[in-house]
């Protein structure tokens, strides 16, 4: 039974036939595992926690950083340099002293997955890479669990429910991971800071409607938000007979190397890379302009970022522009390949090595790194 406190706070539920005393209790007895705490798990975390969810479980390596704070509304300016799920267990019994908050600074891996999956009720996935989201799906299709899934770029969000009985999984979508640094991340492509507001609460209105079982859910239905364009568009997601993890002839039946699966450290025919990449690291490159080395600095991030700032004597080309304009570059010269932190440069040095340049080095976590060892006084983003 509902304490008075109860009641009142959750009073505005009460009188909604849809939920009712019933619908807030089951609520109220529920088990939510949050898949880490930054721009979609903040607005979910924080709207589940006000509504009246009983527990939840939050997972995330990560510390509070100030680029943080632009979407990531859980935590606040005090909070950075704490753990972000220090930060948002603290903000959450703010909001709702009654939730139970459980606090896994730790990164999500074949160990702990299935556990932490099995003890909730239902998933809610914020996670931002290739190889957390398969992760999370083939251990909720194990363990029977569905899974509100989130994503967000630039002005652009998708929203969806997998792994129930009758509908797809996230492998139904994408079936193959695209290859790594094919899709750039938040940190190198950018992201609105009130986009995954909207996501993330449609994730959590998702996650209310199947706890009380009311209302249609996401279940074969991929949510499409245009931010710039403020337009919802809807796509069929069929279940994938064929699918190896959920179809009725599974061949995946055991949690999998998702680091290899997605191609991470690995070349493009499947073994493992023979050929580091070659690097520099921040020092080291400072160290050789300052010797009066002779060194080409190609810089390709977009003009935007360049804006923010740049090294000295560098030249812009951006990653997309490379290909028809490789005639600005000297196949003779050693150049030093830089993005933000390190993903499209080394795309870049890629693709230069197939036209034939062989003096190529890549400035290990990119400008971001220069910033960090090198000049303190330099912006970061």
């Amino acid at each position: 039974m509902m304490t008075n406190e109860q009641v009142m706070r959750y009073g505005r539920h009460l009188i909604m036939p849809e939920m009712g005393v019933q619908g807030q209790e089951k609520l109220i007895a529920s088990k939510i595992l949050m898949v880490g705490a930054g721009g979609l798990g903040s607005p979910s975390a924080l709207y589940l926690a006000a509504s009246g969810v009983g527990e939840m479980t939050i997972i995330d390596p990560d510390v509070v950083d100030l680029s943080n704070l632009q979407r990531q509304i859980l935590h606040s300016t005090s909070s950075v340099g704490m753990p972000k799920v220090e930060s948002a267990a603290a903000r959450i019994k703010e909001v709702n002293p009654n939730v139970k908050v459980n606090a896994i600074q730790d990164q999500l891996s074949n160990d702990n997955v299935r556990q932490l999956v099995r003890e909730c009720d239902i998933v809610v996935d914020g996670t931002d890479n290739f190889q957390t989201r398969y992760m999370v799906n083939d251990a909720c299709i194990f363990e029977k669990k569905l899974n509100v899934y989130g994503s967000i770029f630039r002005f652009d969000g998708q929203s969806t429910v997998f792994c129930a009985e009758d509908g797809p999984c996230y492998r139904c979508l994408y079936p193959e991971a695209p290859p790594p640094g094919m899709v750039p991340s938040c940190a190198e492509g950018g992201v609105l800071g009130i986009l995954p507001g909207i996501v993330g609460v449609v994730q959590a209105t998702e996650a209310i409607k199947i706890l009380i079982g009311k209302g249609n859910p996401l279940i074969g239905r991929l949510m499409l938000y245009d931010a710039l364009a403020m337009k919802f568009r809807e796509l069929k997601i069929r279940k994938d007979p064929n699918c190896p993890v959920c179809g009725p002839n599974p061949t995946i039946t055991e949690l999998q190397d998702y680091d290899y699966f997605c191609g991470i450290g690995h070349s493009e025919d499947g073994d493992v890379a023979n050929e580091p990449l070659p690097v520099v690291t921040s020092k080291q490159l400072k160290e050789r302009i300052d010797a009066g080395e002779k060194i080409t600095l190609l810089d390709v991030r977009e003009p935007q970022e360049w804006d923010i700032t740049h090294l000295p004597n560098a030249k812009l080309i951006p990653l997309n522009d490379l290909p028809s304009r490789l005639n600005e570059l000297d196949t003779a010269d050693e150049t030093v390949v830089y993005c933000h932190h390190g993903m499209r440069s080394a795309r870049a040095i890629g693709l230069l090595q197939k036209m034939g340049f062989k003096k190529l080095k890549n400035l290990a976590g990119g400008i971001d790194s220069w910033a960090v060892n090198v000049d303190k006084d330099m912006p970061r983003y």
